[in-house]
């Protein structure tokens, strides 16, 4: 890919158009994606055997599985492919979930740690599957990177490594703060937990890809298409401006961006804001920075993330913004976070800044249910989406032609509203994440 991308906008950064514009936001993703073919608004009465509402990862990856089985599936997105947090994100292959397999077994028992432990690293699998299968030409590189800031992020990475191991993922190497600086150019990092299975991709060229891999096997995305109210019986019929689907089920995959289609849903969930930005291409100056090109977490409750591109400009996100309000300056956020990481990198141009929406749940587990028998969700994977939607793909497609063991492994776990309700949901929970934040920054 050329170096030579455009920055976004006028002025050194941009930040994303506001929520209800129907094009893509101005992050370097967009400005690098595939070309894609039109796909015109839904118009007029169609039938289907599963209309799959979002064209995001969880919607692509339920509908890619569907069709190969042989399904009539037609797929509603408000805006374009990918244009939520599927083409927004950082673009990492992290495994499990974000309350890892130890609280799930504490708070759920063994019975369902062991039945979420044998899915929790098959998201990843279903991602690299799918670029082999359908040559997506969206980057994947192997390898990513947990980091420890102090000795207590240093206990959690051992403990981290033998939980995951204890459920059958080995490709993990504990590396001490020499041996790190080998991975990351940082003074910041005390240990790194390397997992060889995961790695990281160019998230919309992801969705794009996966998207026409779909239209190939017959099925039918139509953009600008939202999905305006669902009329529920046996076939269900889901109603846009302009048109209608009939449909033996429907799957719900809007997450962040479902907005009042199904308000009790809303209820218990909340969207979030994350934050990146891309810098000027650096030339050879990545090697000193991440030398093998792998993705990087740190071990932070709010952490920071991040990654090189193929162009080789470093991919830096964190934060997050409870309630999903877009920061007007998302550079002068992110910048001394990349800056007190790679000193080396000071002043370094930055040519993108977008913000994209993640899906919250109290329990910080995804939520996946049946509104009605026909009528199936998946939302809320808090944070780890990249890999889990695509596991709930195939789940929702197994559950959808009667194998639904897998799916109600995460159906029967209970889905809890925010305390205070909506109207107290955000200042409840950024005062649990001040308090956690305050924890590490005294390593305690």
């Amino acid at each position: 890919m050329s170096t030579a991308l455009p920055a976004a906008a006028s002025g050194p950064a941009a930040s994303s158009q506001a929520p209800g514009a129907l094009e893509h936001t101005g992050s370097y993703y967009a400005a690098s994606a595939l070309p894609q073919p039109e796909r015109p608004p839904l118009q007029g009465a169609h039938s289907a055997d599963v209309c799959v509402v979002g064209a995001g990862y969880t919607g692509l990856s339920a509908a890619l599985h569907l069709a190969e089985r042989g399904l009539k599936v037609v797929v509603l997105e408000a805006a374009r492919v990918g244009w939520g947090a599927s083409g927004r994100n950082g673009g990492q292959l992290v495994h499990s979930y974000s309350r890892d397999l130890d609280v799930i077994e504490a708070r759920h028992g063994a019975h369902t740690a062991r039945a979420l432990g044998s899915m929790a690293f098959e998201g990843a699998r279903v991602i690299q599957e799918r670029i082999a299968q359908y040559g997506i030409d969206c980057h994947f590189k192997p390898g990513g990177v947990f980091a420890a800031l102090n000795s207590r992020q240093v206990r959690q990475l051992e403990h981290h490594k033998a939980l995951w191991e204890r459920f059958g993922h080995t490709q993990l190497r504990l590396l001490d703060a020499t041996e790190s600086r080998g991975i990351v150019g940082t003074e910041r990092y005390l240990a790194t937990l390397v997992d060889d299975s995961a790695g990281h991709i160019h998230p919309l060229r992801l969705a794009q890809g996966e998207a026409m891999a779909l239209e190939s096997l017959g099925g039918i995305i139509h953009e600008h298409s939202a999905a305006l109210r669902i009329d529920r019986g046996d076939p269900a019929t889901v109603h846009t401006a302009q048109g209608q689907v009939r449909a033996r089920f429907v799957v719900l995959a809007g997450n962040a961006y479902l907005g009042s289609l199904e308000p009790q849903l809303a209820s218990k969930s909340m969207p979030c804001g994350t934050q990146v930005v891309a810098t000027e291409p650096l030339g050879e100056r990545w090697r000193d920075i991440l030398p093998h090109d792998h993705c990087v977490e740190d071990s932070n409750f709010l952490l920071d993330y991040f990654r090189l591109s193929a162009d080789k400009r470093l991919l830096y996100g964190g934060d997050v913004v409870y309630g999903a309000r877009e920061p007007a300056h998302i550079e002068q956020v992110i910048r001394p976070k990349l800056e007190k990481t790679f000193p080396q990198l000071k002043g370094v141009r930055i040519d993108f800044a977008w913000t994209g929406n993640f899906l919250l749940t109290l329990s910080r587990l995804p939520q996946m249910g049946r509104l009605a028998p026909n009528l199936y969700y998946s939302q809320g994977c808090s944070g780890h989406g990249v890999t889990f939607t695509h596991l709930a793909g195939r789940l929702l497609s197994e559950a959808i032609h009667g194998q639904a063991t897998r799916f109600d492994a995460f159906a029967q776990l209970p889905h809890l509203p925010f305390p205070g309700g909506r109207l107290l949901r955000v200042p409840l929970t950024a005062l649990g994440a001040w308090y956690y934040d305050l924890r590490d920054k005294l390593a305690i």
